[in-house]
């Protein structure tokens, strides 16, 4: 096909404006699906041979605010309002998916400002990938799989518009502002992503998020998720593994998947979304690094490692738990988005839910806990055999950091955490202390995961449920804001 000027697209529709959230996000939707309903057609149309005449184009719908006072509004919130006048805009995708999130995050900008928000079409064009992906369609081939070139008739990702500028604070665009931490192609291609990593829909993923480095969790996961599901006061709706299989009843089966993905994923579901999630996101910085990127556009309200760790002084015991109150950044994996000068501060929220979950569930409290937990910092590295090397100078630098625990995960994903405005934690389990010679041999590492693992899983689960039952506001810390952030949490 030769190309064409001729571009075809849905019927232009005039901005809307909007004093209720409810109201905008239906507009939104409605939008979206004539959006995606067009490229999809037409797709569908040109693998069967019937080649429109033309382009083929449709547009991301957008949210716009605007603003011409500096009216004080109540700062005690760190979101819902701007800082300034002016005007703002966030371009949107799958609002039937964020549809809880952008209604509150709507409702209190109209709360907070007394002025409406205009709905419409933007200027962003949608590839045809991400219009594809929402339906029960074909898959778009690869390029060259197709009778046709597919870039001359749709647009496709393009990686100039897919960047953390906004989040990084490196956006210097012209005219509106953001309103949101995450344009419409970046969430696009993280909701991508993470289907293809955890081998789970997006949809599945609940507001409270634990990371582990082992897939020993993993089991422990499912049976506290039967009895969970056997509990009818407990909330919890439903289980989902890998794979999209879901029950909702103790006995339930799920099938074993012929292979796990990279990092699959588990989710613990509430009607709300204030489940559980469990990634196994595997071992090393760069595996941690890419699973916060994508998990981050689903606006979780927390997410805390529960991992091993290395112990590094000697009064520490196999077992023994590591509450990280500050990282020792040597994975290096986040430096060209967030140099390594910038401090990555604790949480009191979540510090004190990690904490009030291991006194529950040891039954230790006050200075006994300190037997079995220690604060402190955990340095993360980016070699998990540094110990083969010549370690005089890393040893030096652990020793004048005050480290306590190493790993290779957890300075990532606080760190993400903060480029990204999610509340995180890390509690750590020491499983080995190679200073002192105790390294993780087969036996021993058997019998400490039998040993660990559940009790280990169910503080992190402890520590969820907790700051489930915490205001939003408490858990969303201005610690995590800058000057002049997105309204959009």
């Amino acid at each position: 096909m030769t190309p064409t000027s001729t571009i075809l697209s849905p019927p232009a529709r005039a901005p809307q404006s909007f004093t209720e959230a409810r109201l905008a996000v239906d507009r939104l939707c409605a939008l979206y699906a004539e959006a995606t309903g067009f490229l999809t057609a037409h797709f569908e149309e040109a693998l069967r041979g019937r080649l429109p005449p033309g382009r083929v184009r449709a547009f991301y719908p957008e949210i716009r605010f605007a603003t011409t006072t500096h009216a004080k509004i109540d700062s005690r919130l760190s979101f819902g309002h701007v800082s300034n006048p002016g005007t703002y805009a966030a371009t949107i995708t799958r609002p039937d998916l964020f549809r809880g999130y952008l209604e509150q995050q709507v409702a209190l900008l109209l709360d907070n400002h007394g002025a409406p928000v205009t709905v419409g079409v933007s200027q962003t064009p949608m590839p045809v990938h991400f219009a594809v992906a929402v339906g029960e369609g074909p898959g778009v081939p690869q390029e060259g799989a197709a009778d046709f070139s597919l870039r001359d008739i749709f647009d496709v990702p393009e990686l100039a518009a897919i960047n953390d500028d906004i989040v990084n604070g490196t956006w210097a665009g012209e005219g509106a502002r953001p309103l949101a931490p995450f344009t419409a192609p970046r969430v696009d291609y993280s909701l991508a992503r993470l289907a293809h990593y955890t081998a789970t829909d997006p949809v599945h993923f609940q507001n409270y998020v634990l990371f582990t480095n082992y897939q020993f969790y993993v089991s422990e996961f499912e049976a506290f998720a039967r009895r969970a599901l056997a509990d009818g006061a407990s909330g919890y709706t439903a289980f989902v593994s890998t794979g999209n299989a879901e029950i909702a009843t103790p006995d339930g089966v799920l099938p074993v998947p012929e292979r796990l993905p990279q990092m699959p994923a588990y989710h613990l579901k509430r009607a709300d979304g204030s489940g559980i999630t469990l990634v196994n996101i595997g071992v090393g910085p760069s595996n941690a690094k890419t699973a916060t990127d994508h998990v981050a556009v689903l606006r979780p309200h927390a997410w805390v490692m529960v991992g091993h760790c290395a112990g590094l002084r000697n009064s520490q015991s196999l077992g023994d738990f590591v509450l990280a109150h500050a990282y020792l950044r040597e994975d290096r994996v986040l430096d060209a988005d967030l140099p390594a000068w910038v401090p990555i501060p604790a949480l009191a929220e979540i510090q004190v839910a990690l904490q009030e979950a291991v006194a529950a569930e040891t039954q230790l409290e006050g200075f006994d806990l300190k037997r079995i937990m220690r604060t402190g910092t955990v340095a993360s590295v980016d070699n998990r055999n540094w110990e083969l090397r010549d370690h005089t100078g890393p040893v030096q630098r652990l020793s004048q950091s005050r480290a306590i625990a190493l790993d290779m995960e957890s300075a990532t994903i606080a760190a993400n955490g903060f480029r990204f405005r999610v509340p995180y934690g890390t509690l750590l389990c020491v499983s080995d202390k190679p200073l002192q010679g105790e390294l993780k041999l087969p036996g021993m590492a058997s019998e400490f995961y039998r040993s660990q693992v559940a009790r280990h899983l169910m503080i992190g689960i402890r520590a969820m449920e907790s700051l489930r039952r915490m205001p939003l506001e408490r858990i969303h810390s201005r610690k995590l804001r800058s000057f002049e952030e997105t309204a959009f949490l």
